[in-house]
């Protein structure tokens, strides 16, 4: 991060409400927080003068930030079929060696460039804990935590933790493979490391906790996880019908689809976040809904690994909260996954649009852009998100001579960022009232971040011959 925090901006154009409003004063406190929004104001003397339209930042709300190192590397096939089963199997070749200090700098150079590319908080999603053999790192079994930590706050993105409870291989398995040595934790493990990273107060930090899935934690351990949570107003993550291979075991094995198990078993509520969600009725659609849980999109991760559409008109009709996931970190910044989760829709109900909603909310980017916006505070675990009072002052500022929004009227600078913009069109993203770092290749700070990633590469993957 770099700089002090004003105590007021100013934009000539920014997002409010779910429209654009001009000439908008934006004021701050000393913590970093929004106090007052004022439009058709003047600029004020003292306040600093923003050069572009204002938008809201949005949470990541699903990232493996380990899984950064992978990306490239496992685009070939070499056998008769290739899928979600077969990368995971290549992606463990990370998991199993990677350290806390190659972590924390491969997450450097990912939470950079999750911040470029439009996220200002990221909700990582961790279930690698252990050291290469499966014990506990000495002195603190949450190193790997901790790295992820000060990689955050050395970047200046906001940061919720999710510890995994990772305890089954498969629905019928009653432990986990040697080659998921690294994950393996309980109810009791999760509560607690919970605990204490909430209890360590780092800035812009703060933690949450997870369940891998249904096929990794079982009944048993759901319930034993909910006994420990209690009423605590913490997010609960879990990937829940990513595959088809996923749905069909569940059903083998409960009787029922995933969600129709997870909604009917275990009463999950609006602390619950349901990543991927991709193979759904609409019986379960209906069951989220009336649930209040939330689901978590990732169509970059999705697309690359060949998982499947959601139903993303079912998701939006029902009115469930939604937010988006870079999860295997193919993709890095929201623009692009927002393109990814229309175009994907367009291309297989062969209609254009798909996410908007005539007589309401006509513009396809704006109406999805609006619903991750009021669904990224939930599933990190903040009580509000965006440009409103309470809410931390994290923004970006657009380009707006960048070639997509170049001439574009004000009314489609949204529907430019997303269908029309190659590259950034960003030009500024604000965390908490300070600028944050971006990568230009120049930048001292950012030449560190890229130099430690490239050395943590090399050390990974020297002896990589696929």
């Amino acid at each position: 991060m770099s700089g002090g925090t004003p105590q007021a901006f100013w934009a000539p154009l920014a997002w409010l409400d779910g429209g654009w409003q001009s000439q908008v004063l934006m004021e701050l406190d000393g913590r970093g927080h929004w106090t007052r929004f004022s439009a058709a104001q003047a600029a004020p003397a003292g306040v600093r003068v923003l050069d572009g339209p204002v938008i809201p930042s949005l949470v990541n709300a699903h990232s493996h930030a380990f899984q950064r190192a992978f990306a490239g590397l496992s685009e070939r096939r070499e056998s008769a079929s290739d899928d979600f089963w077969s990368w995971r199997e290549r992606m463990y070749g990370v998991a199993l060696r990677i350290t806390p200090a190659q972590l924390k700098a491969v997450a450097r150079q990912l939470y950079a460039e999750l911040l470029a590319g439009g996220y200002t908080q990221v909700c990582e999603f961790h279930y690698l804990h252990h050291a290469e053999d499966g014990s506990a790192y000495p002195g603190d079994g949450l190193a790997m935590s901790w790295a992820l930590a000060e990689a955050a706050q050395e970047v200046g993105i906001g940061l919720t933790l999710l510890p995994v409870l990772y305890a089954h291989a498969g629905f019928a398995q009653p432990a986990l493979r040697p080659d998921q040595r690294r994950f393996a934790t309980d109810a009791d493990w999760v509560w607690n490391a919970c605990q204490r990273i909430n209890a360590a107060g780092l800035p812009l930090v703060n933690a949450g906790v997870a369940l891998h899935s249904l096929r990794a934690a079982h009944a048993a351990d759901i319930q034993a996880l909910q006994r420990l949570v209690g009423e605590a107003p913490v997010p609960i993550h879990i990937h829940i019908s990513e595959q088809q291979a996923e749905v069909r075991d569940c059903l083998a094995s409960t009787g029922q689809r995933p969600m129709a198990h997870l909604c009917s078993q275990f009463s999950p509520d609006a602390r619950w976040h349901l990543v991927h969600a991709t193979h759904s009725t609409a019986d379960e659609i209906q069951a989220v809904a009336a649930s209040g849980a939330s689901v978590v999109i990732c169509p970059g991760t999705e697309a690359n690994l060949g998982d499947g559409l959601c139903d993303l008109p079912g998701w939006l009709a029902a009115e469930v909260p939604l937010s988006l996931g870079s999860d295997s970190q193919v993709t890095r910044g929201w623009v692009e996954e927002l393109r990814w989760l229309e175009y994907g829709q367009r291309l297989g109900l062969q209609q254009r649009n798909v996410g908007a909603e005539p007589g309401r909310q006509p513009a396809t980017a704006a109406r999805l852009f609006e619903r991750m916006l009021q669904g990224s505070a939930a599933p990190a675990g903040l009580p509000s998100w965006g440009l409103k009072p309470g809410a931390r002052a994290d923004f970006l500022v657009l380009d707006a001579q960048s070639d997509g929004l170049l001439g574009l009227p004000a009314g489609h600078l949204l529907d430019g960022l997303v269908f029309a913009s190659a590259g950034s069109a960003l030009s500024q993203v604000w965390v908490a009232g300070r600028q944050g770092l971006t990568l230009p290749r120049t930048a001292a700070g950012a030449a560190s971040v890229r130099s430690a990633f490239e050395e943590a590469m090399w050390a990974l993957w020297r002896d990589f011959t696929a």
